[in-house]
């Protein structure tokens, strides 16, 4: 496992920019400058969007970035704290008491302290984003925060407020620097605007084109640009149409890659219908473009295209 070499955070908007770009993530400077805020601030990044807009992948360059670990709660309906902060190790404990007991330890308050003792406590997402180091602070993901209940919402709230967890058999731990927190979510339901105030706020939205396309020729650099720049115009154009579920930037770079995989170097009628499972994943939406929108959409990319040259 190759060691981490934390670095310090960026000193300005411009140099969070460079970051960003440095690690391939093309992003605006709004992004930029509120991220620069959450580093300088410390304080939570709460970030909204539909689902394959890049919000995910923030945390993961930026940790990458900075060298610090990347720590993810992947949140679910139904997460409780036994899955998000911690739990004991009950088989290791009971194994462990059995052999007190057959060595004759039966003194009940040394048993205690001995199976209660960090040994076998085992640290879920929550608590371990909590033990980083001064200077080595982890990036703490919570990702998808729409899927919990309100319950779990509220613990994360008194979470965020200290950065320490309680645990009745050790006591407080708290963070000796507060990590670095990332929370998405994709609005499937309003967040509490009492999590949200302590947060700092942006909303990532679709890219416009000319993002959109540097982000292709960044994450799929064998495409051709032929290619590449009918992608983007067809996607742009599709997600201004009424569907169930819009193409993010995720499918963008799926199907760039995936002409690019049977040697496209341009669209057509037939290669649009054979592929457009990559871009879209209702029927709905699939029969509403093999219809006929999708031959109107490429027939005004190809036009747009051809008239820009």
């Amino acid at each position: 496992m190759t060691e981490l070499k934390p670095r310090a955070a960026p000193r300005t908007i411009d140099e969070t920019l460079d970051l960003l770009t440095g690690a391939d993530y093309v992003a605006d400077r709004s992004l930029a400058t509120v991220l620069f805020l959450s580093l300088r601030m410390k304080r939570p990044l709460f970030l909204e969007g539909e689902a394959g807009v890049g919000k995910t992948e923030i945390a993961k360059v930026l940790a990458q970035a900075l060298g610090r670990r990347l720590i993810r709660l992947q949140c679910y309906e139904g997460l409780d704290v036994s899955s998000a902060v911690y739990e004991w190790n009950y088989a290791a404990q009971m194994i462990e008491i059995r052999m007190e007991e057959a060595a004759g330890k039966v003194e009940r308050s040394a048993m205690e302290r001995n199976v209660f003792s960090e040994k076998y406590l085992i640290r879920r997402p929550v608590l371990d984003a909590l033990t980083g180091k001064a200077g080595a602070a982890p990036v703490f993901l919570i990702d998808e925060l729409d899927r919990t209940d309100e319950a779990f919402e509220a613990f994360l709230l008194e979470i965020l407020s200290d950065f320490q967890v309680t645990v009745p058999e050790l006591g407080t731990i708290k963070a000796e620097e507060p990590p670095i927190v990332i929370i998405t979510t994709n609005r499937t339901r309003e967040i509490h605007d009492a999590l949200k105030r302590r947060c700092l706020y942006h909303w990532v939205d679709y890219p416009n084109a000319e993002r959109e396309l540097e982000i292709v020729r960044r994450k799929v650099p064998q495409a051709n640009q032929r290619l590449s720049a009918e992608v983007v115009s067809f996607i742009q154009k599709l997600r201004q149409i009424e569907l169930f579920k819009v193409p993010g930037v995720a499918e963008t770079i799926d199907w760039a890659g995936a002409l690019t995989e049977l040697d496209k170097v341009a669209l057509d009628p037939e290669t649009v219908s054979d592929t457009i499972g990559v871009l879209l994943k209702y029927q709905d939406d699939i029969a509403r473009i093999e219809q006929g929108e999708g031959r109107r959409i490429l027939n005004e990319v190809k036009a747009e295209l051809s008239a820009a040259e």
